[in-house]
C-alpha cells in the first residue's frame, strides 16, 4: 500500500516563500509521475506542477517562473518550492502519485497568503 503525506503548509504574507513535501512510502514504481494539485471550495482541482521519475517537469501557467517542483528519488520525496506567493495561491495544495496501476493522493495542505 502507497502512503503521501504532505507537509509545509501554512500562513504567509504576499510576495512571501513556502516550501511543500510529500514522502510517499510504499510500492510506489520505479517509473512515476508525482505532481501537485491545488483546490479552493466550490472549483475543481487543478494541477499545479508535476514531475516524472527522470526529472521532466509541466507547470501551471499562473505559477510558472515563481514555483519550482523538484524530488528526492532517494527519499521517494517530492518538493514544491513557491516564491513570490499570492493570495489567489491560497489553497489546499494535495499530492498525487501517477503509475502503473491505481493512483494514490495525499490528505492535502493548507497554503494561505494573506495580502
Amino acid at each position: 500500500q502507497v502512503q503521501l503525506v504532505e507537509s509545509g503548509g501554512g500562513l504567509v504574507q504576499a510576495g512571501g516563500s513556502l516550501r511543500l513535501s510529500c514522502a510517499a512510502s510504499g510500492s510506489i514504481g520505479r517509473l512515476n509521475v508525482m505532481g501537485w494539485y491545488r483546490q479552493t471550495p466550490g472549483k475543481q482541482r487543478e494541477l499545479v506542477a508535476s514531475i516524472t521519475s527522470a526529472g521532466n517537469t509541466n507547470y501551471a501557467d499562473s505559477v510558472k517562473g515563481r514555483f519550482t517542483i523538484s524530488r528526492d528519488n532517494a527519499k521517494n520525496t517530492v518538493y514544491l518550492q513557491m516564491n513570490s506567493l499570492k493570495p489567489e495561491d491560497t489553497a489546499v495544495y494535495y499530492c498525487k502519485l501517477n503509475r502503473i496501476g491505481p493512483d494514490y493522493w495525499g490528505q492535502g495542505t493548507q497554503v494561505t497568503v494573506s495580502s
